[in-house]
């Protein structure tokens, strides 16, 4: 009888069980991404409690390219060849964000530097977010969880003196404080754009119209934060073009609510810079007290009018929640 072809079989000895055990233990650990492929290609995440694991899409990932180098090494074919069209899928999903858009952007074109923080029940530290507003030259503010006394602490760390005008609506927790001047928005404007805490602001004599965003968290119930993006892409669609959405979404970019309201003409600034996955949350979170920031929740959205220059993470003492920090150019 002549020798056993390599790859062929488990093979004698020691590293025939070996190799057993690592066929399986990858083959295992592929249904994992498998899942969450099937639901991400389904939109299976809306409205159920599958949103919860498709935040780990992109850590799922990276664990399907081990088990391919894995596979590969000990030469089971088949299983490399599953674990390789799930790697390619993956990576059209998440290669994209790692990749800047092209365009560039006219020397003398508008900027409007705009910021969005999470307070977290209003804990946050008003001293810190004033000082990263006076430093980062903010032009418009979105907070969210805006509670309790955070209003009057913010005013009393001299958030007038950089931001002098604001939009707060009763029963929202959202509000926006801003430089320059704030028009409300006007009884032509969609019911559900009435709906959110949104303003217009005037940037090089163009208008720009900026929506401040927390949307319920899927953990706490899947069905409301379904029904308040429902609502987001209600008063995005057909007016997207001058549009600045900015917040906490709870959502990542694989959710399948947060990809139907970029379909409607919006573009997220992270994934245009090439900055990938840019985690905001947990930051110093009590319910996870040694987990570093793992997710993008908060985002910054913008519609065709508009460019991004810049976009960065800030920590506040106080949240759990980075800030967001972006600079947008008016192009159009």
């Amino acid at each position: 009888m002549g020798k056993q072809a390599a790859g062929d079989g488990a093979g004698p000895g020691w590293w025939g069980w070996a190799r057993r055990v690592l066929v399986g233990l990858c083959a295992v650990g592929l249904t994992v991404p498998a899942a969450l492929a099937v639901v991400r290609l389904g939109g299976w995440d809306d409205g159920t409690s599958l949103a919860m694991p498709m935040v780990l899409l992109p850590y799922v990932a990276a664990g399907t390219l081990v088990a391919l180098a894995v596979l590969l090494a000990v030469r089971s074919w088949w299983a490399a060849g599953v674990a390789g069209a799930l790697a390619v899928l993956q990576l059209c999903w998440l290669l994209p964000r790692f990749v800047p858009d092209s365009g560039s952007v006219a020397a003398d074109a508008p900027r409007l530097r705009v910021a969005t923080s999470n307070t977290f029940k209003g804990q946050v530290d008003a001293a810190a977010l004033v000082r990263l507003v006076r430093e980062q030259r903010v032009d418009v503010l979105a907070v969210e969880e805006f509670w309790g006394t955070a209003p009057a602490a913010l005013d009393r760390a001299g958030i007038a003196e950089l931001l002098p005008y604001r939009q707060v609506r009763p029963g929202r927790d959202s509000a926006l404080y801003s430089r320059l001047p704030l028009a409300p928005l006007d009884a032509s404007a969609p019911e559900a754009a009435r709906a959110q805490v949104a303003a217009d602001v005037a940037v090089g004599g163009r208008t720009v119209r900026l929506t401040a965003v927390h949307t319920y968290y899927p953990l706490g119930d899947a069905g409301r934060w379904s029904r308040d993006f429902a609502g987001l892409r209600a008063a995005a669609t057909g007016a997207t073009r001058n549009a600045v959405f900015l917040g906490d979404f709870n959502a990542t970019l694989d959710h399948a609510p947060m990809r139907e309201l970029l379909a409607t003409g919006l573009t997220d600034t992270h994934a245009e810079l090439g900055h990938g996955v840019s985690p905001t949350w947990p930051e110093d979170n009590a319910g996870f007290p040694y987990l570093p920031p793992v997710i993008q929740i908060d985002h910054v959205l913008h519609g065709d009018a508009l460019t991004a220059v810049s976009v960065a993470e800030h920590r506040l003492p106080g949240t759990d929640h980075r800030a967001v920090v972006a600079e947008l150019a008016v192009t159009g």
